[in-house]
């Protein structure tokens, strides 16, 4: 089993929707650990935001009831590497479609974030 997903979001969007909402959007989008490691940088967040949605495209969902925003997380190694974890109901989804493993990309500009994925796994 193959699947990928991509996604870009333009950081004047994510701004805007901080400037406006504030913790209340950073809450409900990122966990406490993807807030603190991009410490009020947009263009990090943005970058989260799109890796976000390219999981839930990744599993055929979008966001919604099977794929919630802080259930799928951007960590970062000792190197810096950004590495996702999924959790709860999300990751028990992505497990009843055999996928397993995933490697995630991530870029940006000041104007935008990109994010790739891919996820193997058995059929």
């Amino acid at each position: 089993m193959l699947s990928i997903g991509v996604d870009l979001s333009e950081v004047a969007r994510i701004e805007a929707l901080i400037a406006r909402y504030g913790a209340r959007f950073l809450d409900r989008v990122f966990t406490a650990q993807e807030q603190a490691y991009c410490n009020g940088r947009v263009t990090s967040l943005a970058a989260r935001f799109a890796i976000k949605e390219a999981v839930a495209k990744a599993l055929g969902t979008g966001m919604g009831e099977q794929v919630t925003w802080r259930e799928v997380e951007v960590v970062n190694d000792a190197q810096g590497r950004p590495l996702l974890l999924l959790h709860g109901k999300t990751r028990a989804h992505a497990e009843s479609l055999g996928l397993q493993q995933w490697a995630i990309s991530l870029s940006h500009t000041e104007a935008l974030a990109i994010a790739f994925v891919v996820a193997t796994g058995q059929d």
